[in-house]
């Protein structure tokens, strides 16, 4: 028996590209629904459920998708962004100007160079993979949308492709994009990642 989940990322939140974990939650903004309306529609699959991050740029459309299509909806704390401590709210500019080291620092060993304050990548990557395999366990055959942030889909992927932290962000993961995986008799795969309709 076959179960697939589409981790579907949020779209552009108000204040546009900046870092949020779970200590800032800024709403989804025209832009952000629009993409997401857009993505789903172009997706045209039918789920049998939709799972969501209890973060409100998250949980607001599933909430409204899941009325639109008549389709139940459950919030999963542990969906929620990684924690980025000092560095939440901040956009990149602004890291490389006053903090570049810091920040050069983090891509090269995002393991052991965290920003001061932030969740340890491995605890945040033990959470993201419990929360896929209970999914999976708890829905098994059903196709699931499940609707995240950027830090909790390349958690996801190291979980199913087991890959190290310190390798998660060589993933680039769009707004509003999708990453098909499933789960059957062969353990769990990725089948396609940050799929997004091409731009009008």
């Amino acid at each position: 028996m076959q179960t697939r989940l589409d981790y579907l990322r949020h779209g552009l939140p108000v204040g546009g590209s900046r870092y949020r974990g779970h200590g800032i939650d800024d709403p989804l903004s025209e832009e952000g629904w629009a993409q997401m309306r857009k993505t789903t529609e172009r997706l045209d699959t039918r789920w049998d459920r939709i799972i969501t991050s209890p973060l409100a740029r998250c949980a607001a459309f599933a909430q409204a998708l899941g009325a639109e299509r008549d389709i139940p909806v459950a919030i999963e704390p542990d969906l929620r962004e990684v924690g980025f401590g000092r560095w939440e709210g901040m956009t990149r500019r602004q890291l490389l100007e006053q903090s570049p080291e810091e920040y050069h620092a983090f891509y090269a060993d995002p393991v052991n160079h965290r920003p001061a304050g932030a969740e340890p990548l491995g605890a945040f990557g033990r959470r993201v993979a419990k929360a896929f395999d209970q999914l999976v366990e708890r829905h098994s055959g059903e196709h699931l949308l499940v609707v995240a942030h950027a830090g909790v889909i390349r958690a996801t992927l190291g979980h199913v492709l087991q890959a190290p932290p310190a390798a998660w962000y060589r993933a680039t993961v769009d707004n509003a994009a999708v990453s098909r995986f499933v789960q059957d008799d062969k353990g769990a795969q990725l089948v396609w990642h940050n799929w997004r309709p091409a731009i009008d």
